[in-house]
């Protein structure tokens, strides 16, 4: 037995498929080239996968209908009587290349069209593999329109220098300062941050000595937020926010007692 040959009954094996002949080259195929474990093992993935991507579905009454109907019409033997029509044309004696001989000793058990059902497999593969081609297309969609800022805070908690420090709030929620120096990067996260009025927004600050530099405006989505100071963080800063009209500060300076101050030093 060659590997292709091998590999079309992997892939009955995979479906349940194999008839107990094959079952059995099958297995001593095995036991002669454990290599080809690796075509075995791919298709009982392959064959998982599609089990567990078909969501369960109730048959409708004319499926059961059908199914009955010819139940009916099947002697208990075996023999399936054909309702369909006899085709115009003759079918082709199949050449001898294509006959297989029948094993010495008796009639042979009846085989799986191992290698229709290769192809089969191999056609079933390749609609999971699309499947799952749109469903990880989405996902790679969905990474890659990642906020700024939750990719800001991805780079820190990446980074060889990351630090955090957190604070109550007065509100009882905390805020979170995430920073990496060497980045010169900082993402402050809020839990549980009062919400304000439509014409008042949150002002991002670092404290540098006595010296506040804006780092931008954000806004608390049900008391959370997550946002990336604009700007290069240097060492020591302090990570401030004050509430200032809508679109900040005019004067570029803090208008109001900070609501979080976070030193980084």
């Amino acid at each position: 037995m060659n590997e292709q040959e091998f590999a079309e009954l992997a892939a009955g094996a995979a479906l349940d498929a194999l008839s107990p002949d094959d079952q059995q080259r099958y297995h001593a195929a095995l036991a002669v080239h454990p290599e080809w474990q690796r075509i075995a093992d791919t298709d009982a993935d392959s064959a998982s996968l599609l089990a567990g991507g078909a969501a369960p579905a109730v048959p409708s009454p004319e499926i059961r209908a059908a199914l009955l109907a010819r139940i009916a019409v099947t002697p208990q033997g075996g023999d399936v009587i054909q309702t369909t029509s006899v085709p115009d044309t003759v079918p082709e004696e199949p050449s001898a290349a294509d006959a297989a001989p029948a094993p010495l000793g008796g009639e042979s058990t009846p085989k799986a069209p191992v290698r229709r059902l290769r192809i089969l497999f191999a056609l079933a593969a390749c609609l999971a593999l699309l499947v799952g081609v749109g469903v990880g297309a989405a996902a790679i969609n969905t990474y890659l329109n990642r906020p700024a800022s939750v990719v800001a805070l991805e780079d820190i908690q990446a980074a060889g220098d990351a630090q955090q420090a957190s604070v109550s709030l007065e509100s009882g929620g905390t805020a979170t300062a995430h920073w990496s120096a060497s980045l010169g990067k900082s993402v402050l996260v809020t839990d549980g941050i009062p919400a304000l009025s439509e014409d008042e927004t949150y002002e991002l600050w670092y404290v540098r000595g006595d010296t506040p530099v804006s780092a931008g405006v954000f806004a608390a989505d049900g008391g959370d937020a997550t946002a990336v100071l604009a700007g290069d963080m240097h060492a020591g800063d302090v990570i401030a926010v004050t509430v200032e009209q809508a679109g900040g500060s005019p004067s570029g300076s803090p208008t109001s007692d900070p609501v979080v101050v976070i030193p980084t030093a």
